[in-house]
């Protein structure tokens, strides 16, 4: 099975946005999330990506994979995981491009086996110049 793309909602520089629904979870190693390619040279910008996942009646852990090298020269740290407990919401991020960005530009995302009717959003915060 594919990943599940999950669109950016972009923040709102001095302003606000309705909270929105999210992305249902996607569950099994290799088979979870992926956020675009979106910004600056089609790239995604991880240190201005936080990631709002919420845990239905069984929660897990969700793990942001580490990137490819190059780009992402620090992706030797390995994943990123968190443990979201059941009816829980978690909020992750944001991620060192240096660690979490792959080679075409996007950010991988697991969610465990067990994870059930949960959500996931990726919020963009916006560079305010």
């Amino acid at each position: 099975m594919a990943r599940t793309p999950v669109a950016y909602s972009n923040l709102v520089p001095n302003g606000d946005i309705a909270d929105p629904a999210g992305t249902a979870t996607n569950a099994g190693v290799g088979n979870g999330h992926v956020i675009p390619t979106a910004g600056p040279n089609a790239k995604s910008v991880p240190e201005l990506t936080v990631l709002r996942v919420t845990a239905g009646a069984t929660g897990g852990n969700v793990t942001v994979l580490a990137g490819t090298n190059p780009p992402a020269i620090a992706a030797g740290q390995g994943n990123l995981v968190v443990a979201v407990a059941n009816s829980a919401t978690r909020w992750i991020g944001p991620f060192e491009s240096g660690r979490f960005l792959q080679g075409d530009g996007t950010i991988l995302v697991d969610i465990a086996t067990a994870f059930v009717a949960g959500t996931i959003t990726a919020f963009r915060v916006p560079r305010n110049t």
